[in-house]
């Protein structure tokens, strides 16, 4: 059965955080309408922007707010647009998002400062125009045992309000994001939604995108590269003949890639040397975007580290997305629309490349030389769970544990001479209910998807309606 322990608990706490300050908005306003920015608009009227940057440090104290469990401790700055500021796994010490100890803000925003670390909340554009700002906040402890802070903000450009409920829950290794987003205006209105968790990155450390991604795509759709081993020339880096881009080390210049489709609800990444990472979970019909930018290990990247942290070393996005599986595309709220969606965040350890992935399961499966490695990681305790192996029919492994956050459980039994597609692993709960499965494809070599191709100019657009149709999109 799932055992829950212990409790869970909020509460406010002033903090001291090393930052760099920031110059005082321009008090002149700025439209800036015909400004790209991340691909779309850039115009911030009434936004006020912030264009010059302090190299002095000094320590300002943040009211900051903790959710905290048996197994996690996670700090929340509404003072800073409510980003996560440090996600804590206390059963093994590990930062499962990047944990940047400092505030030094880099003129990256829509409306100037940005700053690194944690999970930034992006909408209704990216990055965040309030991501520098405060927002409303308020804590709640709910009957269930579970402790909630409640964000909320109006966007001030176009009337929309967006608002997220970060929980923990008692006995569970989980952090829970429930967003709501509202269009308060009689109009029409554009949004988009990713929240942008960093990692922090080595050269052990790989990016776990679901089994069946092969292929990812640029910004807009413009370009496109297989997925996990590059080759040719993608983002003006020639890759040769093949190089595995789900490695940090290998891609040495700023890269975005965004997984073309995927059937599976998770991505992530992970750390062989500390055996351990961080984990998304969304419904894929919701939440299709799968995405990675790093800024790259070369002397570019280097160089942005330094602009971004003091001692906190490199890092990478690992993005997820609503309602859409690329930038910059937008979606629509009609008006008095609201649309609402679950993002959950959790650590896993010793599991590496993850196959499947529930917020309450993790499976790591790898066959070779006739035998199988099977590894399951649980977000909370489950006494009697149930481990399966079964080949073309037959149970090769049977196998009743207790699986809890601590540590994964590792298995390994004989297949004999089979083709991976022949063996599914299945994890059932004490009263004989599937938690989860997974079943390997058959191999197939699927073919690359095609590039966006760029609107026409509009003479040769045929109809009113398609004219019409592609200055929206614009």
């Amino acid at each position: 059965m799932n055992h829950v322990q212990g409790h869970a608990e909020v509460w406010e706490e002033q903090v001291n955080i090393p930052t760099y300050e920031v110059g005082q908005p321009d008090p002149n306003p700025l439209f800036l309408e015909k400004r790209v920015y991340q691909g779309s608009s850039g115009k911030v009227y009434p936004l006020p922007v912030i264009d010059t940057l302090s190299d002095r440090k000094v320590d300002k104290p943040y009211q900051a707010v903790w959710l905290e469990n048996d197994y996690l401790r996670v700090m929340v700055l509404p003072q800073l647009g409510g980003r996560i500021q440090r996600a804590y796994d206390k059963t093994n010490g590990y930062d499962f998002v990047y944990y940047n100890e400092v505030i030094k803000p880099a003129l990256v925003g829509l409306a100037g400062p940005w700053v690194s670390g944690g999970i930034e909340f992006n909408w209704p554009q990216h990055h965040r125009p309030s991501t520098f700002s405060p927002v409303e906040y308020t804590l709640r402890e709910n009957p269930d045992g579970s402790c909630s802070v409640l964000l909320s903000e109006v966007d001030v450009m176009y009337g929309t309000k967006g608002m997220m409920t970060l929980t923990l829950y008692p006995g569970h290794a989980y952090l829970e994001i429930q967003g709501r987003l509202y269009n308060r205006t009689p109009l029409p209105q554009t949004f988009l939604w990713w929240a942008n968790p960093a990692v922090a990155v080595n050269e052990y450390t790989r990016s776990i995108f679901p089994p069946d991604v092969h292929a990812v795509m640029d910004h807009g759709k413009r370009d496109v590269s297989r997925f996990p081993v590059a080759t040719g020339v993608y983002y003006k880096h020639d890759y040769g003949a093949g190089v595995d881009i789900s490695r940090y080390r290998n891609i040495p210049v700023p890269t975005s890639y965004m997984a073309c489709e995927s059937a599976y609800d998770f991505m992530g990444g992970y750390d062989e040397h500390e055996q351990a990472g961080l984990l998304h979970i969304a419904d894929h019909h919701v939440s299709p975007g799968k995405k990675q930018w790093t800024w790259g290990c070369g002397d570019f990247g280097q160089a942005w580290d330094r602009n971004l942290t003091d001692d906190n070393g490199p890092y990478i996005e690992l993005m997820t997305g609503v309602y859409t599986d690329n930038q910059p595309d937008f979606s629509w709220l009609k008006p008095f629309e609201e649309k609402t969606f679950t993002q959950v965040f959790m650590p896993y350890k010793q599991v590496g490349r993850v196959c499947n992935a529930s917020k309450e399961i993790v499976l790591g499966l790898e066959i070779a030389d006739g035998k199988a490695d099977v590894r399951v990681y649980a977000s909370c305790v489950r006494r009697d769970a149930l481990i399966m192996l079964i080949v073309r029919g037959r149970k090769v492994l049977e196998q009743t544990a207790t699986l809890s956050p601590e540590n994964a459980l590792t298995l390994t039994a004989a297949v004999g001479a089979c083709a991976p597609h022949e063996v599914t692993l299945a994890v059932l709960d004490g009263q004989g209910t599937l938690l989860l499965s997974y079943t390997p494809a058959m191999p197939e070599i699927k073919p690359m998807p095609s590039p966006a191709e760029p609107l026409p100019e509009p003479e040769a657009i045929p109809t009113v309606e398609e004219l019409y149709l592609a200055a929206t999109h614009l």
